[in-house]
């Protein structure tokens, strides 16, 4: 049996993807749990300093935890089933996390219809800026 017979199951890769990116935390544990929670997934096993959230679909959000200086909000947007997002925001709500039809947070309790869509914005323990949204942006 030739040695590389198991890389003709992976497909090649032929555009640069997102693989993972790590997202900082004061308590990286809390910060998976809530966007598992929200968006209905899973927290996987610790990887080193990383616990990652698989989001399906190749990309892992690898959560770490900064001690020694606060944490930069980032902003970090999903794209979402339309038949879940009701049950995401549900689980805001059952959370008491308000959640904002805009990136400013001066809608609260509302959601948005951009590109014929719907979509929410809340922050995470962490105080990033989520995002959940049913269809994704229409660029030029």
């Amino acid at each position: 049996m030739p040695h590389d017979q198991h890389h003709h199951h992976e497909p090649a890769i032929t555009v640069a993807q997102l693989n993972h990116t790590a997202v900082y935390a004061p308590d990286r544990h809390l910060s998976a749990v809530f966007i598992a929670t929200i968006l209905g997934l899973e927290v996987g096993v610790p990887l080193g300093p990383f616990l990652p959230v698989d989001l399906g679909n190749g990309v892992t959000l690898d959560f770490y935890e900064k001690r020694d200086e606060p944490v930069q909000s980032q902003h970090y947007a999903f794209l979402v089933p339309d038949g879940q997002f009701d049950a995401m925001v549900d689980r805001l709500d059952a959370l008491a996390v308000t959640y904002y039809a805009d990136p400013h947070h001066t809608e609260p309790g509302r959601i948005n219809r951009l590109f014929g869509g719907r979509g929410a914005y809340f922050l995470d323990p962490a105080g990033h800026n989520m995002e959940i949204m049913t269809r994704p942006y229409a660029r030029p």
